[in-house]
């Protein structure tokens, strides 16, 4: 009696800070001299530049990946989750022209790993890294009891920043303009509890090839979400865009209405692109029906890009070296249907 310590339920304090430790300098590789201050302090500071901007606006956003960190844990890679967290939130600002500034992470578990978790924060880094995005801070917490041994969950929280008169809300979105599409990598952070369920259904092991495909099941599915920071940044150089909308849960179906003005409609071409062999293999494997498909996964295009159609030739054929597909085009609202798949 009275030697019980905090370990004994579940939550070991000495682990935690042997986290930090080894977390410290990746974290501290993505700061600038805006960032102000450590790692530790209860906030963390972040320096504005009022000569950088004129009339900025701020954006934020918060999200995570879903049970794609069920695949990660199966396959013991969790790096990848937080490169797939940060992009996904930087695609999410981007979507109204903001640029990243800077980014902080919420990690839960059922029992502490130090090892576990510092993977996870490098892959965050590396993409913050890649973002000219700092992460500023964050929350680990062991919840013992809340989570499986063995589970963790993680989120996201972006700050960025855009001017004023160069907001992108769709609102200049008219009847004619073109409709460009940027390649996924995947299925990014989406439709992982269908995927799932679909592989249990059939009994088909992490290390399976489905037809068509060329590399494992789980090699697949945790391919990182793809950043279209570079690629947008470079098209804005080239044409006027108009709306920007990201392909997450819901598909080409539900994302591109959130960017339409009243009034239109989105057509696009189904043929425009080839959908990749891994959504094909898991409506087959799955009997997975067509419609469900298209408004639970993103078909292989990860951002759609709506520009004047006098404008389009000039965006080129490519963007940061990602292929540039003419999905379409904007029509008068037909029907009643926000998104026409032809």
């Amino acid at each position: 009696m009275g030697d019980l310590r905090y370990a004994d339920a579940g939550v070991d304090i000495d682990e935690g800070d042997r986290a930090v430790r080894l977390i410290r300098e990746s974290v501290t590789a993505t700061h600038g001299p805006e960032v102000l201050g450590g790692i530790g302090a209860f906030s963390g500071l972040f320096a504005f530049d009022p000569l950088r901007w004129k009339q900025p606006v701020l954006a934020a956003s918060t999200d995570s990946v879903g049970t794609k960190v069920k695949v990660a844990i199966a396959a013991a890679r969790p790096r990848g989750i937080g490169v797939d967290l940060v992009n996904h939130c930087v695609n999410d600002i981007l979507c109204c022209g903001a640029e990243p500034l800077f980014f902080l992470d919420y990690y839960a578990t059922g029992r502490l790993s130090p090892e576990h978790l510092a993977q996870v924060v490098e892959g965050a880094a590396a993409a913050c890294g890649e973002a000219g995005c700092a992460l500023i801070g964050g929350e680990t917490a062991e919840l013992p009891g809340l989570y499986a041994l063995g589970d963790f969950d993680i989120a996201g929280f972006i700050v960025g920043c855009v001017e004023r008169d160069e907001i992108i809300d769709g609102s200049r979105i008219e009847v004619g303009d073109a409709l460009l599409g940027l390649p996924s990598s995947g299925l990014h952070t989406n439709g992982y509890s269908l995927v799932r369920h679909i592989l249990a259904e059939r009994e088909i092991g992490w290390d399976a090839v489905l037809p068509g495909t060329a590399a494992p099941i789980a090699d697949l599915l945790l391919e990182p979400h793809r950043s279209y920071l570079a690629a947008v940044r470079e098209l804005r150089s080239r044409v006027e865009i108009r709306g920007l909308a990201h392909i997450t849960g819901g598909g080409l179906l539900g994302n591109l209405p959130r960017i339409l003005p009243a009034g239109v409609t989105a057509r696009i071409d189904r043929g425009a692109w080839e959908v990749p062999p891994l959504f094909t293999a898991l409506e087959t494997e799955g009997g997975v029906r067509a419609d469900e498909m298209w408004r639970t996964f993103n078909m292989g295009i990860g951002m759609v890009v709506v520009v004047p159609a006098a404008q389009a030739p000039g965006a080129g054929d490519d963007a940061a070296g990602l292929p540039l597909v003419r999905l379409g085009e904007i029509v008068d609202l037909s029907g009643g249907h926000r998104v026409i798949l032809g």
